[in-house]
Formats: structure tokens, sequence, C-alpha cells
């Protein structure tokens, strides 16, 4: 399984629906709060070619995007191909 980084805010509600999923599915995940850290918040923009909301999901070194796009690749059937590599 291909490993997953979530950049999250502990007051987001994105990000706890993306967790949620993640967890019904049996995924571990790596979490990053990047709740007033701004080296952590500019290593998340980085990664996400610009991308300052919370969350921001990876899949391997594939960014994903936010909560939506996650459940979006979940409705659409291919969330577990992309987990699985």
């Amino acid at each position: 399984m291909q490993p997953v980084t979530i950049y999250t805010k502990a007051t987001c509600g994105y990000c706890q629906r993306a967790k949620m999923l993640l967890t019904q599915k049996n995924v571990p995940f790596n979490e990053i709060p990047v709740d007033g850290d701004s080296a952590k918040q500019q290593e998340m923009s980085q990664r996400a070619g610009g991308g300052w909301t919370v969350p921001q999901i990876f899949i391997g070194d594939q960014h994903v995007g936010g909560s939506d796009d996650l459940h979006a690749l979940e409705r659409a059937g291919k969330l577990d191909a992309l987990l699985n590599g």
C-alpha cells in the first residue's frame, strides 16, 4: 500500500472528514499538523503546488488535493487502485 500523508489543522472539519474516510478504509496515514507552524505550512504549500488550504493529501508522491478530491476518488472507484499503487 502506498504511504498516505495528510496535512491538517485541529479545527478543520474537512480534515476530520478525510481522516474518517481513510480510517473507515483501514488506511494508515501520516498526519502532519500545521497549526501555527509556518515551516510545516510552507512545506505543505510547496508539495501541493501552492495549495494553502487544509487538508492537503498525498498518496505516495502524488498530490490528491483536499477532502472533496479524496471523496470524489472514492465515489469514482479509483481510490483503492491509487492506494495500492
